[in-house]
């Protein structure tokens, strides 16, 4: 097989939750470039309407649906709408996601299980469904979990008290290894990505405090861009990482590292 055919992937379903903005969006973009028939799901029917839009300038037709992952009940209801909307799912991945700043001392209940919910018991329990109903009858998939480089290290800075963010990308990271070794027995690839920091809606608050600094501390001397995720989603998502399951790659110019 010719190395480029490695990385097409004409025809396949992708589902990217969280798909209306940010990093979601730009991994819309990506999939639906390389030939996916891309579903986003989202909570705001507006911001959907609009990344539609933006998608269809760049050539990607996508399916959209309203949709709180917080609901787990309404899970099977997002993945049957899917499922009638393009056919099974082959790419699953689960970016929707969550943070919230406050002192561990003084951390609000409601703001835990926010957190919890949306980064590591929604990918569970929608991969669950897209798995058992998609993937594993036809003994092939790929899960790719958008984690953070924020779940292999902790800060004791001041302006980064994100206990359950931390917490929750680390156990979104486990999880990853241990639905890879569960289900590598139907050629299902499970991988996680971990972006350092991006601008993005989600993190704009946090980087007017910290933006200096993490650029001060990273190699390569920038934030992540609008293209820098894109290579890696399409590298997880196609026949070319094949042989690769249970990992995380972090894409955050070496931050990690230092």
């Amino acid at each position: 097989m010719a190395v480029m055919d490695l990385f097409r992937l004409n025809g396949q379903v992708a589902l990217v939750t969280g798909g209306s903005r940010g990093l979601g969006l730009q991994i819309a973009e990506a999939l639906g470039e390389m030939g996916c028939k891309v579903a986003i799901s989202a909570r705001k029917s507006d911001e959907l309407q609009a990344a539609k839009e933006h998608l269809a300038k760049r050539g990607v037709q996508a399916l959209t649906y309203v949709s709180d992952l917080q609901r787990f009940d309404r899970i099977p209801v997002l993945v049957d709408d899917v499922i009638k909307g393009l056919g099974d799912v082959d790419i699953l991945v689960n970016n929707a996601g969550a943070t919230w700043g406050a002192a561990a001392e003084d951390y609000p209940d409601e703001a835990w299980n926010k957190v919890m919910n949306l980064n590591v018991n929604a990918p569970f329990f929608l991969s669950r469904e897209v798995g058992r109903r998609c993937m594993i009858p036809r003994r092939q998939g790929k899960i790719i979990n958008i984690a953070s480089i924020a779940g292999l290290k902790a800060s004791a800075d001041s302006g980064m008290r994100t206990i359950a963010y931390n917490t929750s990308k680390a156990a979104l990271i486990h999880f990853t290894r241990a639905l890879a070794a569960e289900w590598g027995r139907f050629d299902i690839n499970v991988n996680a990505i971990c972006p350092g920091f991006f601008p993005t809606k989600m993190s704009a608050g946090l980087l007017e405090k910290v933006s200096d600094a993490v650029i001060t501390r990273t190699p390569l001397g920038r934030l992540g861009g609008e293209e820098d995720l894109k290579g890696a989603v399409v590298f997880l998502a196609s026949r070319a990482s094949r042989h690769i399951t249970g990992q995380f790659l972090a894409i955050d110019g070496g931050s990690s590292i230092t």
